[in-house]
């Protein structure tokens, strides 16, 4: 019950925000298109989350889930650092991406090509 409230709750705060984003952001297609990817990257995400948490061990429905938890993570990366790295300095930038990759390319190693534990 608890779980179910605080995602309710998580979920009513992220909508707001986005709405909030959203009317602040009229008349500025980039932006709010960027608002609209990430809010539809989160959601896509959660649902990957939730069908990767639900699906048995070992199955192939959770081995589909956790590629797609891991592809909408790296676009949230990609998004993200773009957005961040375009207000930087240029040495700046390079780090914020430079982190970006490895933080995909180890999401992608840690759910991929980690052996699992017995």
């Amino acid at each position: 019950m608890a779980t179910t409230a605080a995602t309710s709750l998580g979920f009513l705060l992220l909508t707001g925000s986005s709405l909030i984003a959203l009317h602040r952001s009229r008349g500025d297609a980039a932006a709010t298109s960027f608002v609209v990817a990430s809010y539809a990257s989160l959601l896509l995400l959660f649902h990957c989350l939730r069908r990767f948490e639900a699906a048995p061990p070992e199955s192939e429905a959770r081995d589909r889930a956790k590629a797609g938890v891991w592809l909408f993570t790296t676009v949230l990366t990609a998004m993200f650092s773009w957005r961040v790295a375009a207000l930087m300095p240029l040495p700046v930038a390079a780090g914020v991406w430079l982190m970006a990759a490895s933080t995909v390319l180890g999401g992608f190693y840690a759910l991929f090509l980690l052996p699992r534990g017995n």
